[in-house]
């Protein structure tokens, strides 16, 4: 008999059976929602890189046609860094011409199609107003069709704002800090998608199809001195 009492103590009713059915069953979503939480977690963490393959790039410099490049340009070999500046009383790049003044790297590898991708880590200093700092120069395009099929300026607002063109925000509060810029353009789909401190913050779509190629640098189309920094600048394909 003491044994038999001991099996019936044993035993567990119904509703606690299902209560720990429940908490099993409970924990094993729980698990799995954890799981699902850390691959979103790395899948979030992943480089806007991740699959492409960096390649060399080349590229002559634009400046005012009256300068020496020694006046508007200057090279740091210890940190690999690229100064650009202008004035907005400096000549344009050819004499005779009717555009704003610029210091720019003109990259010299051009495309039709395939994804290509500009990154580099950006400095503007406080002071620079109505500046194109990057873009990609439609250097080829059919008749009546766009020159450009993005251009990021810098004006003053908040601490220093990069947009697009004049209208989306890219990144505010830029002024005198380094920050990384990617630029990636699937010129076979027509799609751009720009990235501030590997964060996608815009994706757009081109002009249509064109020969093309990268920029970067101050065209300045506002007042007084204009002047970017680029260091580890790299070119992406895929």
């Amino acid at each position: 008999m003491p044994a038999l009492r001991t099996t019936r103590r044993a035993r567990r009713s119904p509703h606690a059976r299902t209560a720990m059915a429940v908490a099993a069953l409970m924990g094993i979503l729980t698990a799995g929602v954890a799981s699902g939480g850390t691959a979103t977690a790395k899948e979030a963490a992943a480089s806007p890189t991740d699959g492409w393959t960096q390649t060399s790039f080349t590229y002559s410099m634009h400046k005012p046609w009256n300068l020496d490049l020694s006046e508007r340009y200057s090279y740091d070999s210890g940190s690999k860094t690229h100064t650009m500046w202008v004035n907005s009383t400096d000549e344009p790049l050819e004499e005779g011409s009717d555009t704003d003044p610029r210091t720019e790297m003109r990259w010299k590898q051009e495309y039709t199609s395939g994804q290509h991708m500009w990154d580099a880590d950006v400095y503007v200093p406080s002071g620079t107003n109505g500046a194109d700092i990057m873009q990609i120069l439609r250097v080829k395009h059919p008749s009546g069709t766009p020159a450009t099929d993005i251009m990021f300026r810098a004006s003053s607002e908040n601490g220093g704002t990069l947009r697009r063109y004049t209208d989306t925000v890219i990144k505010s509060g830029i002024y005198n800090k380094w920050w990384n810029l990617k630029v990636a353009h699937n010129a076979s789909t027509g799609k751009i998608q720009v990235y501030a401190d590997d964060k996608l913050v815009l994706t757009v779509d081109d002009r249509g199809p064109a020969t093309r190629h990268f920029k970067n640098g101050v065209y300045h189309h506002g007042n007084g001195r204009a002047e970017a920094r680029f260091r580890n600048i790299r070119y992406w394909v895929k």
